[in-house]
């Protein structure tokens, strides 16, 4: 039996939507199939419990504490990556084009590192010993600082080093935008007596608003989701100072094999994230 090149491309087609939607929306749906269930241990029974699964989260503090950190997270950790990410954009579109593609690369390469490296090369500068940024405030100041140690400090060392690795991509991003606005507008301005400042606060930035939501929506899902740099970082201590909500469901799925409340975890961070793109969704769907 043999098929023609179209026909074969079309059932390849067919065979790729269908294992997306069984590894994505099928595992999902299994998902919340689970947190409605009640079992412990590696053996899953499908004992229906309602919503006792989501109860046990609402009684749970360290589910609120996981939240107050997300929170934490998206309040620093968004406005100050933009911020930083602008300020750069702005400073490599002064420089001449030879310089801009240097400082592109050197500013994207933290960006382009796993994860899992970046927080291990954290976890060292970090460290209260021998960790370099101690050095620095030994020799300097004579003091040293429990970074990663302390719960009331250890998020805010978390949300630094994040900073530092999404600062450069978001600095791309706006430095895209910037280039895309016509040379004519900028021109004009200038002719007409405005400064670089003026030029900047009142065609520049408004023009930028695509660019700023398109980086808000990933810091925002990142910063929802972030699992494997706090793992490997903090592994969620001192304590739980620094447990996401990402982090508490995996520790409850696979450390204490409480695979339903694992997956009623899941399950609302799923419903965050989706509140959170769905508008996004829906403006860019309603603006095309």
């Amino acid at each position: 039996m043999s098929f023609s090149g179209k026909t074969l491309i079309t059932l390849l087609f067919l065979l790729f939507i269908s294992l997306a939607f069984f590894f994505v929306y099928a595992l999902i749906g299994w998902n919340v199939l689970l947190s409605f269930t009640e079992s412990r241990g590696l053996s899953i029974t499908y004992q229906f419990a309602g919503l006792e699964q989501y109860y046990k989260a609402v009684n749970d503090p360290v589910f609120y504490t996981s939240l107050k950190n997300n929170a934490l997270l998206i309040i620093l950790f968004i406005p100050g990556t933009m911020g930083i990410g602008l300020v750069l954009a702005v400073l490599m579109n002064t420089v001449s084009s030879r310089l801009e593609g240097f400082f592109r690369t050197v500013f994207l390469m933290p960006f382009s590192l796993s994860f899992v490296v970046t927080a291990a090369m954290w976890a060292w500068m970090f460290n209260y010993s021998f960790g370099v940024l101690n050095s620095i405030l030994s020799t300097l100041f004579g003091l040293r600082v429990n970074w990663l140690g302390d719960p009331g400090l250890a998020l805010y060392s978390v949300i630094l080093a994040l900073v530092w690795q999404f600062s450069g991509y978001t600095a791309l991003i706006f430095l895209a935008g910037i280039k895309s606005i016509p040379v004519s507008q900028l021109e004009a301005a200038m002719v007409d007596g405005a400064s670089s400042l003026q030029v900047y606060g009142s065609i520049i930035l408004p023009q930028l608003k695509p660019w700023f939501l398109s980086s808000f929506v990933v810091l925002m899902v990142f910063a929802l989701k972030a699992f494997d740099f706090i793992f490997v970082l903090t592994n969620g201590g001192p304590g739980v100072s620094t447990y996401v909500l990402a982090l508490l469901m995996y520790r409850r799925a696979f450390f204490e094999t409480d695979f339903p409340y694992g997956a009623a975890l899941a399950t609302i961070l799923l419903l965050v994230v989706v509140a959170v793109v769905a508008p996004y969704l829906a403006f860019s769907l309603r603006k095309r």
